[in-house]
């Protein structure tokens, strides 16, 4: 409810699509359905990584991977499958151009919304970046 609410009264009502991927499932089912009685409207692409074997903390591919209890996969109006290797490049360039140090999930949302704003003439696009590259320092030497 609060990630909805807070989404909502940030883009003052207008966003036109929720961008996010899944781990846990909690934040993109919790939101999707606070934000769907917001904005009825709003469009809702979740995100996963393409392959069962990636690079992406935290993901889930859904297909292979045990699902969360509180996951409904008729609650989006797509999916986006997530290419890790381009995920995990966007961290070194959003770092160099941005600084700002996104962990891999960050990275996926933002490739994901990247991706979905690219296609629109208009609106307004959000994710999440649910943490940063702090608790990934690992990844963080190959990609910087």
């Amino acid at each position: 409810n609060t990630t909805a609410e807070e989404i909502y009264r940030q883009t003052a009502g207008k966003l036109t699509h929720l961008v996010v991927g899944i781990g846990t499932s909690g934040t993109a089912m919790g939101t999707t359905r606070r934000l769907r009685e917001l904005k009825p409207s709003i469009k809702v692409i979740t995100l996963q990584p393409q392959y069962a074997l990636h690079n992406l903390e935290g993901w889930k591919h859904m297909e292979t991977a045990i699902q969360p209890g509180i996951y409904d996969p008729d609650l989006a109006d797509d999916n986006l499958d997530i290419d890790g290797e381009k995920a995990l490049g966007l961290i070194k360039q959003v770092a160099e151009q941005e600084g700002l140090l996104l962990s891999p999930s960050a990275a996926g949302n933002l490739l994901g919304a990247i991706k979905i704003a690219d296609q629109l003439s208009e609106g307004v696009v959000v994710t999440v970046f649910p943490d940063s590259a702090e608790n990934y320092s690992e990844v963080m030497k190959s990609v910087l």
